[in-house]
């Protein structure tokens, strides 16, 4: 391999020829060889538009020549496009502050932009890094990385998760079910009803989720090193914002306390606590579903979902709830994961936060996975549950909790005393109370109507 020689405040060090980065990039890429989990593709993608913003309100507030503006924004465009994305090496297990990476971002667009000039334009620190620190711009990559992964790839999966439930709501509003307390039989219930106990989590989780992203939406830069904003111009902060929801669509603002958006991370904490809470949701439906189709003949087996693929190497013919177990599983990552972030948000000292980029990258890692399977479920499983009527209709006739409907005339004692009279001896709840005295078989049939219970 070839390699020429790059220089920085401490000295000269051998890089790959043929790669965009500079001597600091390189540093840290033989410094910490830390794992396989990389910096990830959408705080890249986030540097991308976090520079060009900058490099445009340095320009708009006369600190930054057009020329150079221009080569900033057209190597950011395409970083976003991520044509750039081998350029990018560095590890998550760096520098607290993500200097390293903030660094790695610079070298490249003025590596790339002067390759493209053929002449040395741009310096990586005074023009590409004007008006900055990495400590504002990587919290603010943070931000703008984590509102994009929310909107842009979240939040449309859990809305078509919504609309599938509806739909099954409405297909399956006339079957009466058994409802089910404690894992033992309860009052009757319609399967429409339990399906829009799911569509509430869902739309609960999302308002929850929609609820923190304003704040998610507040934006460091501008406080530069300590929060001060020492180096950057008037109205750069305000600036910078407005550049950041022009090119993205989505209204962010400057953070009003600037030293509470170097410090801090509790917007993250914050907008990860709804994302375990829309993991817990997930768990629960998941669980749901593959109790419910359990079986096919010895389980609940009161639904059928879809088969998707063998489920057994030995036993022909298996077939699982491989859909819910993923969301179970992706459930119980992002619950870890919010213990990282939160743990991760407690530390650093003084004016800094030292733990942003495994805070990010666990809390990226979360809204990647629940919206991937969310998407999943609802494609591979949820749109092809289908009622199986016949056994819950046969469950629901043979369910000792209907005699809740006798309460009213034979009060809860009596009640009870059918109830483990037909237990014990096998019988139905009518043959229990007509021999108990409690009801005659004909008034029985005209109170006895399981489909008013729901």
């Amino acid at each position: 391999m070839e390699y020429r020689t790059e220089h920085d405040s401490m000295g000269d060090i051998q890089v790959p020829a043929n790669r965009l980065w500079g001597a600091q990039t390189q540093r840290s890429f033989q410094n910490f060889q830390i794992g396989t989990e990389r910096m990830p593709r959408e705080v890249i993608h986030a540097f991308g538009i976090l520079k060009k913003a900058a490099a445009l309100a340095n320009h708009t507030l006369g600190k930054l020549d057009e020329e150079r503006c221009r080569l900033i924004c057209q190597v950011c465009d395409q970083i976003t496009a991520g044509k750039l994305h081998d350029e990018f090496p560095l590890v998550v297990w760096q520098t607290g502050s993500g200097t390293q990476s903030n660094m790695n971002v610079n070298e490249v667009i003025a590596n790339c932009a002067n390759k493209t000039a053929g002449k040395n334009l741009l310096h990586p620190n005074d023009h590409v890094n004007m008006s900055q620190s990495s400590n504002d711009t990587f919290p603010t990559a943070m931000h703008i990385a984590a509102v994009l992964a929310m909107e842009d790839h979240l939040l449309p999966e859990i809305r078509s998760l919504i609309e599938e439930f509806r739909r099954l709501e409405q297909k399956n509003d006339g079957i009466t079910t058994t409802g089910r307390t404690h894992l033992q039989d309860a009052t009757p219930i319609r399967f429409s009803q339990e399906i829009s106990g799911w569509r509430g989590m869902m739309e609960k989780s999302l308002s929850m989720i929609e609820a923190a992203l304003p704040q998610v939406k507040e934006l460091a830069l501008g406080g530069t090193a300590v929060g001060t904003g020492l180096n950057a111009p008037k109205g750069f902060a305000e600036e910078v914002a407005k550049q950041v929801s022009d090119l993205t669509g989505k209204r962010f603002t400057t953070a009003e306390n600037k030293f509470h958006a170097l410090t801090s991370k509790d917007e993250l904490v914050f907008a990860h606590g709804a994302l375990k809470a829309l993991a817990a949701n997930l768990m629960k439906i998941a669980n749901d579903v593959r109790w419910l189709a359990s079986g096919p003949r010895c389980g609940l087996g009161e639904i059928r979902i879809p088969a998707n693929e063998p489920g057994s190497s030995i036993m022909p013919g298996k077939v699982n709830p491989t859909q819910c177990e993923a969301v179970t599983m992706v459930a119980v990552q992002v619950m870890a994961n919010d213990t990282a972030v939160g743990m991760a948000a407690s530390q650093g000292n003084f004016q800094l936060n030292v733990f942003m980029p495994v805070c990010i990258y666990n809390f990226l890692q979360s809204v990647r996975l629940l919206g991937d399977c969310i998407r999943s479920f609802r494609k591979n499983c949820v749109c092809g549950i289908t009622a199986n009527e016949e056994k819950m209709r046969y469950n629901l006739t043979h369910s000792l909790m209907l005699a809740t409907a006798l309460n009213p005339y034979i009060g809860y004692d009596n009640a009870a005393k059918a109830v483990k009279k037909a237990y014990r001896e096998n019988l139905s709840l009518k043959e229990a109370a007509v021999s108990l005295g409690l009801l005659t078989a004909e008034k029985f049939d005209e109170v006895f109507h399981p489909e008013n219970m729901t």
